[in-house]
C-alpha cells in the first residue's frame, strides 16, 4: 500500500517544519517584561506586571505565585471576537490556566518572595496555535520581569529551573504535521499540543480525536514531531533573552 501524500501546507512547509517563528523582546515601554510572539500569521502581544504581595490563600507560605490572562482582540479573526468580561471566558480560562501551569513549572516560587507576576497574552492576530504560541511567548515575558527584579537587587538569581515552551501537531488527511495553522487545525483528523522544557521534560499534553481516534504509533509520532519544536523555540528563547541555565 502506498503511503498517504503529504498535504500541501502553507508556504510549501515539509510534514515536520514550523512556520516562521520571531519572538520579539522587549516591545513595551511599562511591562516589567514583554515579548511579541510570531508563528507565522498568528501574533501574540505577551506581558509580564509584578506587583507586591500573593492571593489571599497563599499568604504565610513564604513564595510567590506565578499567573496569567489571555484573550483575543476584537479583530485578532476574520469576525469580530466580542470583547471577553469576567464570568464569561469559557475556552480563554482554561487557556490561561494552562499558561500558568507551563510557567510555575519552572520557576523556583519559594525563591520569588511574596510577589505576584501576571502574565497578560493577548492575541492581535489568531492563525492557530495561539495557546502555544502564549506559552512561549509568555517565559520570554517572565524572564524579562525577573531579570528586572534581580537586576534591582530584588532577588540575588533568577529563579529558574529551565526554560519552557509549547507547539502544536496534529494528523490532517492521515499524515502526522508539525505546527498546525488555522487551516490545517481545522480540518484536523487529530489534534495535539504539547508543552515541554528545555532539558526534555513535558509538561503537558493536550490530545483530541477531532475526526478519528489516535493509536499509540500515531501518538509517539505527534510528541516526536512536538519535542523537536520545542528543541527550536527554546534555542530562540536563549537568543531572544540571551538565559543559559
Amino acid at each position: 500500500m502506498d503511503a498517504t501524500p503529504a498535504p500541501e501546507r502553507s508556504g510549501g512547509r515539509a510534514a515536520g517544519e514550523m512556520r516562521p517563528v520571531t519572538l520579539t523582546p522587549n516591545v513595551m515601554k511599562n511591562a516589567a517584561g514583554s515579548c511579541l510572539a510570531e508563528f507565522g500569521d498568528t501574533r501574540v502581544l505577551c506581558s509580564a506586571t509584578v506587583e507586591e504581595g500573593v492571593p489571599a490563600w497563599r499568604k504565610g507560605a513564604r513564595a510567590g505565585w506565578v499567573t496569567a490572562e489571555y484573550a483575543m482582540l476584537p479583530a485578532s479573526t476574520n469576525r469580530r471576537t466580542p470583547r471577553e468580561y469576567r464570568g464569561r471566558k469559557g475556552r480563554s480560562m482554561e487557556i490561561e490556566r494552562l499558561i500558568g501551569r507551563s510557567l510555575r513549572a519552572v520557576t523556583r516560587l519559594d525563591r520569588l518572595g511574596e510577589v505576584t507576576i501576571t502574565l497578560d497574552c493577548d492575541v492581535l492576530q489568531a492563525d492557530g496555535g495561539t495557546r502555544t504560541a502564549s506559552v512561549t511567548g509568555a517565559w520570554v515575558a517572565l524572564h524579562g520581569a525577573l531579570a528586572g527584579l534581580v537586576e534591582r537587587g530584588r532577588l540575588p538569581r533568577l529563579p529558574l529551573t529551565g526554560q519552557v515552551a509549547a507547539i502544536s501537531a496534529g494528523i490532517v488527511g492521515g499524515v502526522a504535521l508539525l505546527d498546525l495553522d488555522y487551516p490545517e487545525d481545522s480540518h484536523a483528523d487529530v489534534d495535539l499540543n504539547l508543552v515541554g522544557t528545555s532539558d526534555g521534560g513535558i509538561v503537558e499534553v493536550q490530545g483530541t480525536g477531532e475526526r478519528s481516534t489516535l493509536s499509540r504509533v500515531q501518538l509517539n509520532e505527534l510528541l516526536d514531531l512536538g519535542q523537536a519544536g520545542i528543541e527550536r523555540l527554546v534555542r530562540l528563547q536563549s537568543e531572544a533573552t540571551g538565559y543559559r541555565l
